[in-house]
């Protein structure tokens, strides 16, 4: 199973970033814990501050994934074109964050991406990712058993 976790603007500064809303460990530190706790699925990762960077990730693993894990940050909301780019590609996309947006400023209460995704999984920390992972992990399985009865 492969799935690729996409980080968007600002995110690679997990750890030094207003630590008490996004805690004080990096991404990377993290993804070592996930990829250990997943040994039998391909955790892949990309991050990038541009727009235009992460539409060309999706569309360039969003045909050969079994899914995408997806924080695109600010992006979240302002990007009908991250929106489209989801909508266009063929694996499903599991919208993150590591903070509940709900719970902060006003304008972070609203997603471009929430309905282009499969689900929205927010408010658990770093967690929120492993919860993404398990989530696709169980999709990937329950579509293998489907298949298997046909």
């Amino acid at each position: 199973m492969n799935i690729i976790i996409i980080n968007g603007p600002n995110l690679n500064l997990l750890g030094k970033r207003e630590p008490e809303i996004y805690g004080h460990q990096s991404f990377e530190d993290y993804l070592e814990v996930l990829k250990q706790q997943y040994p039998n699925v391909n955790i892949s990762y990309y991050q990038s501050n541009i727009e235009g960077e992460l539409i060309n990730i999706i569309q360039e693993t969003g045909f050969i994934s079994d899914g995408i894990v997806l924080n695109a940050g600010a992006y979240t909301h302002t990007s009908v074109a991250i929106a489209d780019a989801i909508r266009s590609i063929k694996c499903p996309v599991i919208e993150v964050h590591i903070s509940n947006t709900h719970k902060r400023e006003e304008f972070r209460h609203k997603s471009y991406l929430t309905a282009a995704c499969l689900g929205t999984i927010l408010g658990f920390g770093m967690d929120s990712y492993r919860l993404a992972v398990d989530a696709l992990v169980h999709l990937k399985e329950e579509a293998d058993n489907d298949d298997s009865k046909e």
